[in-house]
């Protein structure tokens, strides 16, 4: 089991966060800890589960950093408009 803390800043309301929970709820061998403003927290049993989770977010609109602080500036996700 790995840890995993992804930034997706334009995640910024709880609109886009029920938007993103949606998106990876059914993704098996995830275990979410947290999931704030701009930040998901989580628990992923392989490197495929965390290419999935990734895969999801990116699917549901939003972008996706890294742990490092690596985020993108591009906008999108449900409230950039």
């Amino acid at each position: 089991m790995e840890n995993v803390k992804l930034s997706i800043p334009n995640m910024q309301s709880a609109h886009c966060q029920s938007r993103v929970g949606a998106a990876i709820k059914d993704i098996d061998g995830l275990k979410v800890e947290k999931l704030t403003t701009g930040e998901l927290v989580a628990t992923v049993d392989s490197d495929e589960v965390k290419e999935e989770l990734i895969a999801a977010i990116e699917k549901a609109g939003y972008k996706v950093g890294n742990d490092h602080n690596k985020t993108s500036t591009t906008l999108g996700g449900c409230c950039s408009h």
